[in-house]
């Protein structure tokens, strides 16, 4: 799943990975949509986490 440049990390769901010049917005839609998604299929609220190595 992709929006923009950021897409959810194959190896790991939940890593972001920039792949094209993501943006923030980019980014923030993303996190929005896996957050939305994950509480329709199954009933749990995702906390935002920011790691930055």
């Amino acid at each position: 799943m992709c929006i923009g440049g950021a897409c959810v990390s194959d190896k790991h769901a939940n890593f972001i990975i920039n792949q094209n010049k993501a943006s923030a917005t980019d980014i923030e839609k993303l996190i929005l949509h896996i957050q939305q998604t994950v509480k329709s299929k199954f009933d749990i609220d995702l906390e935002t986490e920011v790691v930055i190595i």
